[in-house]
């Protein structure tokens, strides 16, 4: 098996969630479970932040084309459920069901179509930066997907690649020098810790802590 780790950066105006998040900083939206078949796709996703950040988001979720990530640019008459599974101060649940039509394009489909059944999808959405991990068997054709992926994208979105490796269980054995990280990846999670990137609510985002090392946003995700 192998994983595939990018992200899309969102311009304004072209996804309601991403302009939400935006308006949120300290807010983010990560998938609990995300499945797809060819005619349709449903997701489980768990958003924090602020009360009225998660109010934002839930209306953008329940009040938008948003179509559980389909990519096409004009009203593709889609049938969209979404429903909230849970909502507290803090936290907010949300339940997404999506059945296409023949104008509708999404990441996991065009995954499906280029890397094959069987995938396992991961999503987490900062502000504009929407990151995905696609766990894949490796027999597909990768540059095909990221071909049809920009193209289907247009002006909407950057495309970032992030990682593709061989996907590997974790070790608890720390004597595997594979294990250790590299020195600079070692400052960013100390600066990561000394900020608060880690508390919640979160102090700093990845674009601002990106900022304070001076390094790309894309190089410290």
């Amino acid at each position: 098996m192998r994983e595939l780790v990018f992200a899309l950066e969102y311009e304004p105006g072209c996804n309601r969630v991403a302009d939400t998040l935006a308006n949120h900083p300290d807010a983010s939206v990560r998938s609990l479970s995300l499945h797809a078949t060819d005619d349709r796709l449903w997701r489980v996703d768990h958003a924090t932040g602020t009360p009225d950040a998660l109010a934002a988001i839930e209306d953008a979720f329940l009040n938008s084309d948003y179509y559980a990530d389909c990519l096409a640019t004009e009203d593709c008459n889609a049938t969209q459920i979404t429903q909230v599974l849970d909502h507290t101060t803090e936290t907010l649940v949300l339940y997404s069901y999506w059945e296409r039509t023949p104008l509708c394009a999404s990441i996991p489909h065009i995954a499906r179509d280029h890397l094959g059944d069987g995938l396992l999808f991961d999503t987490r959405h900062e502000s504009r930066h929407y990151t995905w991990r696609i766990i894949h068997s490796g027999e597909g054709n990768v540059s095909e997907f990221f071909d049809e992926l920009e193209t289907t994208v247009g002006d909407c979105a950057q495309m970032e690649m992030l990682r593709t490796a061989v996907a590997s269980p974790s070790t608890n054995d720390t004597s595997n020098s594979n294990t250790e990280l590299a020195p600079e990846q070692q400052a960013a999670v100390q600066a990561a810790v000394e900020h608060g990137y880690y508390e919640s609510p979160r102090e700093i985002d990845v674009g601002e802590l990106a900022e304070h090392l001076t390094i790309p946003r894309s190089t410290l995700t």
